[in-house]
């Protein structure tokens, strides 16, 4: 399958797969990351995810298959048009409006449309082996699905600008700068992201999914004074949560809480 999925009990594995051709990127990967997605937001007793890419493969996704004659191409402008109305299902929309914490664990070169969906993520574990690329200028074209200014709301303009006008970004260089959180040797790429999501699956489920939604939706408001109110609500909802209320029991008797998303 070229996207699979596994399952280390609160935790959902998704991985891009399609190592002959290191990973490289199809209209399947948009198919099968939208399924699998939709199901774990379904899944209540999932309470976080990792991407990642087929070790196999040598890479995280080597982007789009420039091999295929009819890779950026557009047959008409009417047929854009429609398609415009299907970017729903496409994977920078999926990642980016899935609701539970989502873990990239970028094991390899990330390029094009594979790099962008490494910013659709909430954190980043990098391998040793790991580079970001967006080539699209140098191919006439520019990093779509609003590549470019994801990145600049991880690591700033000047390093979103370096990327998307063709510059390499290691490993090292996006630890560095922010943009991976975590920077390991290649073997231990899965152990840390496995114990970056578990710490987040221990956590109240309700808390973490509504933090999330507190941090991505407040860099679109334009104000602090108006993301601080509506994080009162917020705050307010979570008060009247059981999880709430057993992780202030569970400190006070000195005991871990069993939160049950509730």
């Amino acid at each position: 399958m070229p996207v699979s999925f596994a399952r280390r009990g609160p935790i959902g594995i998704v991985t891009l797969s399609r190592p002959e051709a290191r990973n490289a990127w199809g209209a399947d990967f948009n198919e099968g990351l939208a399924r699998h997605f939709a199901a774990m937001e379904d899944d209540d007793e999932i309470r976080c995810a990792i991407l990642t890419g087929d070790d196999a493969g040598g890479a995280f996704s080597a982007g789009a298959n420039l091999k295929d004659p009819r890779t950026h191409t557009m047959a008409s402008a009417a047929d854009f048009i429609k398609s415009i109305a299907k970017r729903r299902g496409r994977a920078f929309e999926v990642l980016g409006n899935f609701p539970k914490p989502l873990v990239g664990a970028v094991n390899g070169y990330a390029v094009g449309i594979g790099c962008i969906v490494t910013f659709c993520c909430d954190l980043l574990v990098a391998s040793e082996r790991a580079e970001w690329r967006l080539p699209q200028v140098t191919l006439g074209i520019l990093p779509a699905y609003g590549g470019s200014t994801r990145l600049a709301r991880w690591v700033g303009r000047g390093h979103a600008m370096r990327l998307a006008m063709g510059f390499p970004l290691t490993a090292q260089e996006a630890h560095r700068i922010g943009l991976a959180q975590w920077l390991v040797p290649h073997g231990k790429v899965m152990d840390q992201a496995l114990e970056v999501a578990g710490h987040i699956a221990s956590l109240p489920p309700l808390a973490a999914r509504l933090t999330k939604e507190s941090l991505l939706t407040g860099l679109d408001i334009p104000n602090l004074s108006d993301a601080s109110l509506v994080d009162l609500y917020r705050f307010a909802t979570l008060e009247l949560t059981e999880d709430k209320a057993e992780g202030h029991r569970a400190w006070r008797e000195k005991r871990t809480p069993a939160f049950r998303g509730r």
